[in-house]
């Protein structure tokens, strides 16, 4: 079976209320969809997340023209290939343009052969798949009614954006322990803090107990965060630090994470996750999904991820809670705070391609920025 016509799309659905974190006020999310076309008539679709231009200018002069034609069970050698080729344009942008079709590749060899992409992985680990709620906002009596609702929804494990400023990190940190009792509880700093910042928070931190304490360091210090490790009992999770197999292979030898999130568009794939999930098992290291606002492809290939990797049996992140439409009739549903597997052939998603043309944009407005300050810009670390 090899890929006959390779097609794109930007869409950008909006939030249902706006999204505040550290690095500003995301609106909505934009993402990169990819459908293919093969020579024995089945048709893959992927998914990629699209923060920056360069993603689909990479796509199109990159990732289309080298996959034209090739084999949809290549997954490997593409992704080596699209590097080869184009690495130049920026290893990170390109790993996320590499994504969106090795995802429809898989998507079209689990139809192909008639399983859903779990089973194509060694089979299912666990039957379903937790996921974590996600809190956004600084404001203390609105997490509180947040968190009140995620649990009336069935949810057990929350994860909170800190990473404001040093006041109200912890402010939001007792708020949402308060809230949760003894329920696990994470804290997203997104690499706000310096060094010294990060000693005092985490030691403040201690007695609220976090599950871990997500990025408190810029992404590129491996060896900061190696040292917090030693120095304190809050486990140190690492997602912007772990792109690619490289990073994870840099995260391991520096002894830096007791828990690493991982995310398919950021490691080139789906079968890139898998071996960057296999390295982290060998060293006893858990794993979990970073979430960037997954349409239901990228949701379908997170469920599937999560239910064959045996070191993923922490709760992944989601922020479907706050999608304001999706670009299937039947996305993957959250019951109780968990995601069924899907059983249908490939990643079991049906595409609404009229939901596809509503949702489809030119450009990527607002990613890292705020539309209520103006010129206002992230700064890493800020305090």
């Amino acid at each position: 079976m090899k890929i006959t016509a390779i097609h794109h799309t930007l869409v950008r659905v909006p939030f249902t209320e706006d999204i505040l974190w550290g690095s500003g006020r995301r609106i909505g999310t934009t993402r990169l969809l990819c459908r293919i076309e093969t020579d024995v008539g089945i048709v893959g679709w992927g998914e990629t997340i699209s923060l920056i231009a360069a993603v689909p200018a990479v796509f199109s002069d990159i990732v289309a023209k080298v996959g034209l034609g090739y084999p949809v069970a290549d997954v490997e050698r593409l992704h080596r290939h699209v590097l080869g080729a184009g690495y130049y344009h920026h290893k990170r942008a390109a790993v996320m343009a590499i994504a969106a079709l090795e995802m429809a590749m898989w998507d079209a060899l689990g139809k192909q052969a008639d399983l859903p992409l779990s089973s194509l992985w060694g089979g299912r680990w666990r039957k379903d798949v937790e996921a974590a709620a996600y809190l956004f906002t600084k404001d203390t009596k609105q997490l509180k009614e947040r968190i009140g609702r995620f649990l009336d929804a069935g949810y057990e494990t929350f994860k909170v954006k800190i990473g404001f400023d040093e006041s109200s990190d912890i402010l939001l940190a007792e708020a949402s322990r308060e809230a949760l009792g003894a329920r696990a509880l994470r804290l997203d700093v997104n690499g706000a803090w310096t060094p010294g910042t990060a000693k005092r928070q985490l030691e403040k931190l201690r007695g609220i107990d976090p599950a871990y304490v997500e990025q408190p360091l810029e992404l590129d210090d491996l060896a900061g965060h190696a040292l917090l490790r030693q120095s304190t009992p809050v486990p140190i999770a690492l997602d912007e630090s772990a792109y690619t197999l490289s990073d994870i292979g840099n995260i391991v030898r520096a002894h830096a994470a007791d828990v690493v999130l991982l995310d398919p568009h950021e490691e080139g794939g789906l079968w890139q996750t898998i071996k960057a999930g296999a390295v982290c098992e060998a060293v006893g290291i858990p794993v979990t999904l970073h979430s960037g606002a997954e349409l239901a492809l990228s949701q379908a290939a997170y469920i599937h991820l999560a239910a064959s990797i045996p070191n993923m049996g922490l709760a992944i992140d989601t922020e479907r809670a706050y999608l304001g439409g999706d670009i299937s009739p039947t996305p993957p549903a959250l019951v109780s705070g968990r995601f069924q597997v899907p059983d249908a052939p490939g990643l079991g998603v049906e595409v609404d391609e009229d939901a596809v043309r509503r949702y489809a944009v030119d450009d990527i407005v607002g990613a890292y920025l705020d539309s209520e300050r103006q010129n206002w810009f992230p700064v890493k670390p800020a305090y």
